[in-house]
């Protein structure tokens, strides 16, 4: 089967942008697309494994999805990103780590593990914009695999949707260089970044560098991209106070208006072994990003279970603006993009008349 699929993969390709690789000239090819910046021969791929040298031209992922569906917004998640309402969320195959606690193993980690099944379905750029335009979904989003290594084909489905006001974004590890940041600019607004850990070595292990994804949190905000952060709190891997501080001081030294989730590990893929995230760990990671002077700190996965942590205050009068309760939306309190006691700016990406409520939950859509 892994043969089978590689062949079909090899068949659903684009000459990768200009943007995005460099002819070092000897026969060889540098990719710009992530950290890695991988140099290719004739007949090699990245690390990756979707993008490859062939004939002397970088061949990238194009054409197909191997998820599709409309979720809440809430689920990326964005926060502060149009709260209550509906996103476009497609994914392809691939990554550029191999996270043991990878959640998306089944579709990030094909053609590296032969348990990983997710198989592609063809479809076409206009395709999953006329999804978001059917369903009024104001959001599209790249998620599911790593988009920085499908970023091309990305950008193809963004220019689509852009004429018609659709906000588009990735869902990331944010593992990715000053090229594609510039590449990406003008077609989508926002960027969620997983930032794991605050750790060299363990980055290492999960197949990247952590200087590349704080220098790409730095340029993403520079350039007036909407960041949000998420670390998976894993009991034993990056659960210590020390590191927990390290991250949030970062964040907050960014900006202090970047929204920090911090969301409970649950076992999964190759990580069996840790517990599940305690509530009490989850308390002192929000705890910790508030005295590092955060201003939006979020605590995900467990909805419920964490008090007002979901919720969204306006950091001016304290007023309650968003109550949440998991991925829905049971009060909006909003006017615009202002708190609607006070009248401060929320930092964030708005509509006028948001709704005051939601109950959408995730659905796939057929091709």
């Amino acid at each position: 089967m892994g043969t089978n699929l590689r062949d079909l993969l090899e068949e659903h390709t684009m000459p990768a942008a200009p943007e995005l690789f460099r002819d070092e000239g000897d026969g060889t090819i540098t990719c710009l697309a992530c950290g890695h910046r991988c140099r290719t021969t004739d007949g090699k791929s990245g690390i990756c494994r979707v993008r490859f040298h062939r004939g002397g031209q970088l061949r990238v992922p194009a054409g197909y999805v191997a998820g599709l569906a409309v979720d809440p917004i809430e689920k990326k998640p964005f926060f502060h990103v149009f709260p209550g309402r509906d996103a476009v969320s497609f994914g392809m195959l691939g990554c550029n780590f191999r996270c043991d606690f990878c959640q998306n193993w089944f579709s990030s980690q094909t053609l590296k593990d032969e348990a990983a099944t997710a198989r592609p379905s063809i479809v076409r750029a206009e395709q999953i914009v006329e999804v978001a335009l059917e369903r009024r979904t104001p959001v599209i989003v790249s998620t599911y695999n790593e988009p920085l290594i499908t970023a091309d084909w990305a950008v193809e489905v963004f220019k689509l949707a852009r004429p018609h006001g659709i906000v588009c974004g990735f869902v990331s590890n944010g593992h990715a260089t000053p090229e594609v940041i510039e590449f990406l600019r003008p077609y989508m607004k926002l960027f969620k970044v997983d930032l794991k850990c605050f750790n060299e070595k363990s980055y290492h292990r999960l197949g990247g560098q952590l200087k590349n994804v704080l220098d790409t949190i730095t340029r993403l905000k520079q350039a007036e991209f909407w960041v949000e952060v998420v670390t998976l709190v894993v009991p034993g891997f990056n659960d210590s106070d020390e590191e927990l501080t390290a991250m949030a001081r970062f964040v907050a030294g960014v900006s202090a208006d970047i929204p920090w989730h911090v969301t409970a590990f649950h076992p999964d893929y190759k990580m069996g072994d840790p517990p599940r995230t305690p509530v009490k760990t989850l308390v002192k990671a929000y705890d910790i990003g508030k005295a590092a002077g955060l201003k939006f700190v979020y605590t995900g996965n467990l909805p419920g279970a964490l008090g007002d942590r979901e919720n969204t205050y306006c950091p001016d009068c304290k007023a309650l603006l968003i109550r949440r309760q998991g991925f829905t939306i049971r009060e909006n309190n909003m006017r615009g993009g202002r708190c609607g006691k006070c009248g401060a700016v929320i930092p964030g990406v708005w509509e006028e008349a948001a709704p005051s409520s939601s109950s959408s939950y995730p659905t796939a859509v057929s091709l």
